[in-house]
């Protein structure tokens, strides 16, 4: 084709160069026919000069059809390659799921099989104190005789049945303690049972967020989530008044105490002020915040977290100052409780430190437990900030009002649950720049409906 295109454009201009050698020359003794012929030399040449251009035209557009085709083979390589990745891990996940699902049933079988042996042995125990409760009835019996015969020397029959019951009654008496003795146990084994189910169900709960996150991804959608919250709102809640403050809620818990509502406490060194008590887990602890359904606005100022603000009965924010008054009789616990769109609820609890307003309130926590990743740096000073009074300024970002609401920020996008609550939008979507959420270092977004953050002394003898 080359050397056919370079042939149509050579002959040409030989042809016309040799034509203007010999124009002179023959041009006065050139015919009609003769001219006519160099017209039609004219007329070839051009047209072996648009042959050549569109050859050259095809040669660039073959050139490119092959970058772009080789383009797409390799974004439909890299595509294979991802989806098979993926298929991967969910079939992995798939089958530690399988595999929770299985040992959750085990434990389940294996309580059902505890409860039973407790209940027979609940039954013989109740058996074993009616025979004791006989067998004291003839003590006494016997005891008033000998009361009677006192006088009179008793003889061998009678004193060998008087043994031989004191005996008796004393072996059905140790028998008693050893089943009590096994009754505990089984109890304990019970609650050990229990935990280790409630701990499964939690990480079948992860892979089927997992799973949802994985199909989401493919898809590019995801699926609307409705719920009811995971704190109850309490619009029944009364507030109770007692003689005498107390300086903490486990001091009233202690004081005999359980019903969850508002009271009054005094803590050493400070004002009374009222909080609210939520009696739990055989304990009392004081709530410091509580979000249920976003009616209330925490994108507030330095002095409002200071001092607190919202409805105790609703959603509120207990206050920094308050807080630092418990908090400084002794060493307490930090719970949060967390639930999200979905209605899965998570709980991490830290012992910690906060310190006074001369530095910022700082925050020093250490993680005890808890069903959910860590979102909040351990061993480390993390002073609270709002947008008025940001000291908290992570890599140039003014964290509180990007992200809306006074917290202990360290990162600007590590979690942050004083943020501005943000229902979904279609398709279950959330704007996580300015919503409640729980973000851990190395983890997926916990976007959230619902948080409680609470306290509790570790050593309870102190309000005794």
């Amino acid at each position: 084709m080359k050397i056919i295109l370079l042939l149509l454009f050579v002959a040409p201009l030989a042809l016309s160069v040799r034509a203007e050698k010999d124009f002179a020359f023959l041009d006065s003794a050139a015919t009609p026919e003769t001219k006519s012929r160099f017209a039609m030399l004219d007329d070839v040449r051009i047209l072996a000069n648009g042959l050549l251009q569109l050859g050259h035209g095809l040669k660039d557009f073959v050139h490119k059809t092959k970058g772009q085709m080789n383009d797409i083979f390799q974004k439909l390589y890299i595509f294979d390659r991802s989806f098979y990745e993926l298929s991967l891990q969910t079939s992995e996940i798939k089958e530690e799921e399988e595999q929770l699902r299985q040992t959750t049933a085990r434990l389940q079988i294996n309580n059902e099989e505890i409860k039973n042996l407790s209940q027979e042995m609940n039954l013989k125990i109740e058996d074993l104190i009616q025979n004791k409760i006989q067998l004291q009835e003839k003590v006494w019996g016997l005891e008033d005789k000998v009361t009677k015969l006192a006088i009179i020397q008793p003889t061998v029959q009678e004193t060998n049945e008087i043994s031989s019951l004191k005996a008796f009654v004393e072996q059905q008496d140790n028998h008693i303690k050893q089943l009590h003795k096994v009754v505990e146990d089984q109890h304990v084994q019970l609650d050990k049972q229990h935990n280790q189910i409630m701990e499964l169900e939690d990480k079948l709960n992860h892979i089927e967020l997992q799973e949802l996150a994985e199909n989401s991804f493919l898809e590019e959608q995801a699926e609307s989530n409705e719920g009811s919250p995971f704190l109850v709102h309490n619009s029944t809640a009364v507030m109770h008044k007692l003689e005498g403050a107390t300086p903490d809620c486990t001091a009233l818990y202690n004081s005999g105490i359980r019903s969850s509502g508002i009271y009054t406490i005094k803590p050493n060194g400070s004002e009374a002020f009222d909080v609210y008590c939520e009696m739990k887990f055989g304990t009392s602890w004081t709530v410091i915040q509580n979000r249920v359904d976003g009616s209330l606005d925490f994108n507030q100022t330095w002095d409002a977290y200071t001092n607190g603000f919202g409805d105790l009965n609703e959603e509120f924010w207990l206050g920094l100052n308050k807080t630092f008054s418990i908090t400084k009789q002794g060493d307490y616990i930090l719970r949060i409780e967390l639930q999200d769109w979905k209605d899965n609820k998570r709980y991490v609890e830290y012992a910690f430190t906060l310190g006074g307003p001369e530095t910022d309130y700082v925050l020093q926590l250490s993680r005890i437990s808890g069903s959910i990743p860590n979102a909040l740096p351990e061993q480390t000073e993390l002073r609270f900030s709002t947008a008025d009074r940001d000291m908290a300024i992570i890599n140039d970002l003014d964290c509180p009002q990007n992200y809306l609401g006074g917290w202990w920020h360290s990162e600007c996008e590590e979690t942050n649950l004083n943020g501005k609550y943000v229902t979904p939008r279609s398709k279950g979507r959330l704007d996580r720049t300015k919503g409640l959420y729980w973000k851990p270092k190395n983890g997926r977004y916990y976007l959230l409906k619902s948080t409680k953050i609470m306290i509790h002394p570790t050593d309870l003898k102190i309000f005794d």
